[in-house]
């Protein structure tokens, strides 16, 4: 009986790919930089470029509470964002973590079937996705759109996700900076947060036209309202606007990771060969970096859609209620009040979690437990296990010191499993930490945000450090470089 991966054997060929550079072949910096902004600048502009054939944008949004971790941006061609890659990446995470599929990453064969297979998969999901948008009556009702608008629509969000696939495919074969979806999801959290700092869009909330950027909000406030300590209080914790609170609570987000992100344990190793050649190889904390709460918000996300658009058709159905129950509010947008979607989403502050502590505490070891088995199941397929690191330093000629080669896997064992899990539950623990602290951008996006930024930063660094001077090591696919001594 063949194997799973062995039946896209014969799609590989029509499956949009780009081709990594040759064998031994290194892309300068300087190109890799090019080809980074040139992605990012398509994706902006797709963000910006609005779908043909709206007829109305006046339904609740399914996706709202997840879009800035999606990348999406609504009627555009970024309506999908990247949810279905990283959805398919999911799914395929958790086969593998079965052994449903048989996949040994250390086989190249095996690696470009399993990256076939989830191309494959996150193609089927753009289409199914953008079915279930049209059909759902995003756009308006079906009836109105007609067959050709309708198809159109799906067309054109079919296309925007197949160009998202092949500019991360681009940048993740190493023509760019990192990996496409980080790129993405850290462009559009940032312009959140700065929108929210110096929008200039204003609201009549009752007591006078006020700015929504807390920034701009905060000097406004200032010059026009006589009482100065009243206005003040006001910048500082208006309830249904971004306050300066928020913009606190969010740099401290910020501070906090940047400080976690240097806890590291350094394991001494030396070169068999060369007597005298010392260094260390780090294994971070954050050994997984940002992958948990991905994988964890496109779970999420996708529940919140079938949920929201199951309970619009049937209210009354006890599965469907029991899948989640939604409210809506003045804005237009509808919010989880019951059910599993309830309780997997955040508490929005420290007074919702004294009102309902049940759903605190539910979310609480939801978010711990979920970023821990992911991180967990991460290692394993994406090459940066203890028996890949181990594989790595052997073919390096290196071991630990003060133990011999066979020992090596048994002492990663000891270190990469724990840091993995311990590093998802602190993942999961500071996402909570600024949503109850009431940061801008949500504790999940400010957290992808830094983290995704410290990666670039030390990707960058480690490049140019190879290309103009300094040397480099060996490195252990998301546990950093080798570190000399």
């Amino acid at each position: 009986m063949g194997r799973l991966l062995d039946l896209v054997k014969p799609l590989q060929n029509v499956l949009p790919e780009v081709q990594p550079p040759p064998a031994g072949r290194r892309i300068p910096l300087a190109q890799k930089v090019m080809w980074t902004v040139t992605s990012l600048l398509v994706y902006l502009v797709c963000t910006q470029m609005p779908l043909f054939g709206i007829a109305s944008s006046k339904s609740s949004d399914p996706f709202y509470i997840m879009r800035m971790i999606l990348a999406s941006s609504r009627g555009t061609l970024m309506e999908l964002g990247i949810s279905p890659i990283i959805t398919s990446g999911m799914i395929m995470q958790l086969l593998a973590g079965a052994k449903i599929i048989d996949y040994d990453p250390g086989v190249k064969e095996d690696r470009q079937l399993f990256n076939a297979m989830s191309k494959m998969l996150g193609i089927m999901i753009t289409v199914g996705e953008a079915v279930a948008y049209v059909l759902s009556g995003m756009y308006g009702d079906v009836r109105d759109l007609g067959v050709v608008i309708s198809l159109l629509l799906i067309g054109q969000l079919f296309f925007a996700g197949v160009i998202v696939l092949v500019l991360d495919d681009l940048l993740s074969k190493g023509y760019g900076l990192g990996g496409g979806l980080n790129l993405f999801i850290v462009t559009n959290i940032c312009e959140s947060i700065m929108w929210r700092c110096f929008s200039p869009t204003t609201y009549n909330v009752g007591k006078g036209t006020e700015f929504e950027g807390a920034i701009i909000s905060f000097f406004h406030l200032l010059l026009t309202r006589s009482n100065k300590l009243k206005a003040l209080q006001e910048a500082l914790f208006r309830p249904n606007l971004p306050n300066l609170t928020n913009l606190g609570a969010t740099v401290l987000v910020f501070l906090v990771v940047i400080y976690i992100q240097g806890f590291k344990v350094e394991l001494p190793v030396k070169y068999q060969n060369f007597r005298g050649q010392q260094g260390t190889y780090p294994i971070k904390l954050f050994y997984t970096s940002n992958m948990p709460i991905i994988l964890l918000s496109a779970l999420v996300a996708n529940l919140y859609f079938f949920s929201q658009v199951l309970y619009k058709r049937y209210s009354e159905n006890i599965l469907v209620r029991l899948l989640g129950r939604w409210e809506e509010l003045e804005n237009g947008q509808s919010v989880p009040v019951g059910g599993l979607s309830y309780f997997v989403s955040p508490p929005r502050n420290f007074v919702d979690v004294v009102r309902d502590p049940m759903h605190a505490i539910i979310y609480i070891v939801f978010m711990l437990s979920a970023c821990a088995l992911f991180a967990k199941t991460w290692i394993e397929i994406s090459g940066s296990g203890p028996r890949d690191v181990a594989r790595q330093l052997r073919e390096s000629k290196m071991v630990i010191r003060g133990y011999r080669d066979k020992s090596v896997l048994h002492v990663l064992n000891r270190y990469i499993p724990t840091a993995a899990a311990f590093g998802g539950m602190c993942v999961g623990a500071l996402s909570i930490l600024a949503d109850l602290l009431g940061a801008i951008g949500s504790g999940t996006g400010i957290l992808m945000a830094v983290t995704i930024i410290y990666d670039l930063f030390e990707k960058t660094r480690r490049e140019y450090v190879q290309e103009f001077g300094g040397g480099g090591g060996v490195g252990g696919g998301m546990t950093g470089a080798l570190e000399s001594e």
